[in-house]
């Protein structure tokens, strides 16, 4: 079923609840009222029947004169009976059965007087008491103007039901369309986004409302996967140009070298020079393995406390071992008082190769001299390095895709490099809970800033 029948059924269910219930309401008190009055009445009846029938004799003229018209101004369908203490009629008026028995006229008695129903009449007892003897009294009435005014009230309440019932029905179909336009609008926006069609966004994104939440929202995941496909189309474009090199080169040495026989030293040129490029290629391969690996479950990730200084001079000598004429400066901006400020709760390995890479790339992109500057800080909540250097710098329009496998910047292809450094020191900064940022300046240099959150702290929600 449809939200748009949910909702107006669910309306006119609960309207025609509401109005069920304040008919039976009206119609029960209604009732209930009609009946208590009536009984007053009758109850006037019979105190009128017995003073003018046991009374008759005991009053003057003008009182018996009066006590006979009032008795004539009688209800409808009237009927009237007195039983003297024995039990035998002693005066009727009136015809109609009164349901009299025994144990009625016994129950009156007793209890003084005593309402009840026979079929459609009502009927009032009293216990009257005169001249010393007692009495008892019965006046009944069929109340037939007021129970044809209620049953009028019934088709009233009835009609009235079923009339509102169709206008709810239709007025909740209107107000479920109106409610529901603005998700039918969303809808139609949303069918018309695909791959291709990334950039478009939902259009009630401006307001308050929970519609406009979700609108903003869907809105939110629209650019996060535009920049996914834009970095997947960016990174098999450069993954194919960087695997494509090596093999080319490759294929087209073994091609010349058997076009004809050679001389021993040419065939160990070309051996060496592919092996250089099947070198390339497992360093490519290996730099893959390592993304994937560093974009596991993070549960699955072996932690242990570390200290970040320990782990960047470790990094450091690393990284002099692979490029001995380097200079790599590493300085504190403030040492803290509780060494435990500098501790880390991370995968050494992982990490080592993370702060390696920023290093690496350092002294790669360094002018002559190859010096990298690196500032170790502690901050409220996180242990930071930030890592500068003084080479060509990155184009805002590359500093985007820094973090995209195998790209490199337009400005650097002529340096020997894979594009897989950075990258990978984020999926590994994430795996830690930790970021990663980078800003530079062409002809300025490039910072690097990574960042930890400190394993004795507890970062505040």
């Amino acid at each position: 079923m449809k939200i748009r029948s949910k909702l107006m059924l669910q309306f006119a269910s609960i309207f025609a609840l509401l109005l069920v219930l304040f008919s039976l309401v009206v119609y029960y008190f209604t009732s209930l009222y009609r009946q208590d009055d009536f009984y007053k009445r009758i109850l006037r009846r019979a105190e009128v029947a017995a003073r003018h029938v046991l009374e008759a004799d005991e009053v003057g003229e003008a009182n018996r004169r009066q006590n006979l018209i009032e008795f004539y101004h009688e209800l409808p369908y009237e009927a009237v009976r007195i039983y003297n203490s024995g039990g035998d009629l002693v005066f009727a008026h009136g015809e109609g059965d009164l349901g009299v028995s025994p144990a009625t006229l016994e129950r009156i008695r007793r209890q003084g007087s005593m309402e009840y129903d026979n079929d459609v009449r009502q009927v009032v007892g009293m216990r009257y008491l005169d001249d010393g003897h007692e009495f008892v009294v019965l006046a009944s009435s069929i109340d037939a103007y007021s129970l044809r005014k209620l049953q009028n009230l019934k088709i009233i309440l009835i009609v009235g039901f079923l009339g509102s019932m169709v206008v709810v029905v239709l007025a909740g179909w209107v107000f479920a369309k109106q409610a529901l336009r603005p998700i039918t609008k969303v809808v139609s926006e949303v069918e018309k986004i695909s791959a291709s069609d990334l950039h478009l966004r939902l259009s009630n994104a401006d307001g308050k409302d929970e519609l406009s939440h979700l609108a903003q929202i869907f809105n939110k995941m629209l650019d996060r996967l535009e920049q996914s496909f834009e970095m997947q189309s960016t990174f098999v474009s450069n993954a194919s140009h960087e695997l494509r090199t090596p093999l080319t080169t490759m294929i087209g040495e073994l091609e010349v070298a058997l076009m004809k026989p050679r001389e021993p030293e040419e065939y160990q040129r070309v051996l060496q020079s592919t092996l250089e490029d099947a070198r390339l290629l497992t360093e490519l391969s290996n730099g893959l393995l390592q993304i994937a690996q560093a974009s596991i479950d993070p549960s699955k990730v072996k932690l242990s406390l570390l200290r970040f200084d320990e782990l960047v001079w470790m990094a450091r000598d690393q990284a002099l071992k692979r490029q001995p004429k380097a200079r790599i400066d590493i300085d504190f901006a403030s040492f803290p008082d509780d060494e435990n400020r500098l501790m880390v709760r991370g995968n050494e390995a992982l990490l080592l190769i993370a702060v390696v890479n920023v290093l690496e790339n350092a002294l790669k992109f360094s002018p002559n001299g190859q010096v990298a500057m690196g500032q170790i800080e502690v901050q409220k909540y996180d242990v930071v390095l930030r890592v500068q250097d003084r080479g060509l710098g990155i184009a805002p329009e590359d500093l985007k895709h820094v973090f995209v496998p195998f790209f490199r910047a337009e400005n650097v292809r002529n340096i020997t490099g894979h594009g897989i450094g950075l990258p990978l020191t984020e999926r590994i900064l994430k795996l830690h809970k930790g970021s990663i940022a980078v800003h530079s300046q062409i002809n300025k240099g490039t910072e690097v800033t990574i960042s930890l959150p400190q394993a004795y702290l507890t970062v505040p929600a």
